[in-house]
Order: C-alpha cells, then structure tokens, then sequence
C-alpha cells in the first residue's frame, strides 16, 4: 500500500478529521508565503506589520499593505488544493478546517467550516469602533482607508506582531483539535506560535497525524505518523482519487 492509499484510508477510517493549513496550500495560488527562500520578508521589511508601527506610521504602514495584500496576491484564487479539502468537506470526509492563512481561498473554494486563526485580509475593522467593512477599490483608493461611521483609521482584520489572536478563533480552533482522530496538517513550518501548539494538542488527544508538505516542519519528526512529501495540490489530488476508487 502506497502512501496515497494509506492516507486515503486514514481518512474514510475517521470520524472526525480536522485540516490544518498554512502558507504552503496558497503557494500554488501565487500567494507568497513570509518566511524561507521565496518569503515576503525577503523583500519587505516586517515592521510594517508590527502594530506598534502600523499606528505610528499608518500611511507608510498602508501603502505596503495595499501593495503586498492587495494589488499583489489580492486577485489570488483557490487552486486544486483548496478545492479537494473544500469537496471532502461537502462529502462528510472533513469536518473542519483551521487555517493560519489570511486570504479567504478557502472559503472561495467552497469549505463551509473554517477557522481563521489569524484573521482575513478580506475585511477591515476600525481601530475606534470596531465597524468592519469587505474590501473595496473605493475603501482603498485614499491611504489610509477611514472609517466611514466614525472617521478613524481602518487596520485590516488580520493579526498584526503585537497582536492578540482573535479570542472565538483561538478557542474553537484548539477545541477542533481535541475533537479530531485524524489531523491533516499542509504546508506549514510549524514557526509560528501559538498556531504551531494546535496540531501538538491533537496528537495529545490521540489524534493520528497525516502532514503534506514539500519538506520537513517542526512537526515531522516528532507528532507526524504519516508525511508525503509533495506539493499540496499534487498530493490531494492522488489521495482523492483512492477515496473515490
């Protein structure tokens, strides 16, 4: 039995399994990921989404946002990876996704059940009085964008260094991870805390752990009990096919 078949096995053997994304799954979208050879951190400096920074310099601050997660992988759309989790779900083979990803690919691609631990660059909130507003050309075409209810600065409503993670995101999520018997992490390093911790509880609770990913995480070695090394896409659509044969 093949890696594909054993995975595919995993996963029609589960009651309850949980995907766990990050910056990996979007690559293929033409999302750059922030940190390794190709990250945005290469090119930017990341004090521009140090909060601290963001409501010292807002104009300088915005005009990078814009050009980094709007103008740049603004347009981005869900490619096969996005769309094989989004069809397990619909079919009761996935019951939940958490993802640290902030560009709402998954929900485009049809997944219903998603947890955002870092927030959606989709939408903006008011740093005053909390009003969120979706995205538009029109909300972006004065930087920085205004509040139109109580004239304040609009931060996007993603988690900035700084920043606390979202309380109803962070709860749900490490409670998916103590429901699940089979965990799907893709494409993350697993650097990044408190998100890294999530797929540590599932294993924890007794969760078997299935990782895609194009090379070793943090979590290979120690929690992983199955890790196909692929790209994403490539490595969905093969273990689709054997759940369906």
């Amino acid at each position: 039995m093949n890696k594909y078949q054993q995975a595919a096995e995993l996963i029609k053997d589960s009651n309850h399994t949980t995907v766990f994304t990050g910056a990996g799954v979007s690559v293929e979208s033409g999302v750059p990921p922030f940190r390794g050879e190709e990250g945005l951190w290469n090119e930017y400096d990341p004090v521009i989404l140090e909060l601290k920074n963001f409501y010292k310099n807002p104009e300088a601050s915005w005009h990078t946002i814009k050009e980094i997660f709007y103008d740049y992988f603004g347009k981005a759309e869900p490619n096969e990876a996005h769309r094989v989790i989004a069809r397990l779900e619909k079919d009761g083979h996935v019951q939940a996704v958490i993802t640290q990803n902030i560009d709402n690919l998954h929900q485009q691609a049809g997944s219903q059940n998603v947890f955002e631990f870092h927030g959606n660059s989709r939408y903006l909130i008011c740093t005053e009085c909390g009003a969120k507003y979706h995205v538009t050309d029109e909300l972006l075409a004065e930087l920085p964008p205004k509040c139109r209810e109580c004239g304040e600065i609009l931060k996007p409503d993603f988690v900035f260094f700084g920043e606390a993670i979202p309380e109803r995101a962070e709860k749900l999520s490490f409670e998916e991870a103590e429901k699940a018997d089979l965990f799907i992490i893709i494409g993350t390093t697993g650097e990044v805390q408190p998100a890294s911790l999530i797929p540590v509880v599932a294993r924890s609770k007794g969760a078997k752990i299935l990782e895609i990913n194009i090379e070793k995480s943090n979590f290979t070695d120690d929690i992983t009990d199955l890790f196909i090394q692929e790209k994403a896409t490539e490595a969905l659509k093969k273990i689709e096919t054997e759940i369906y044969k």
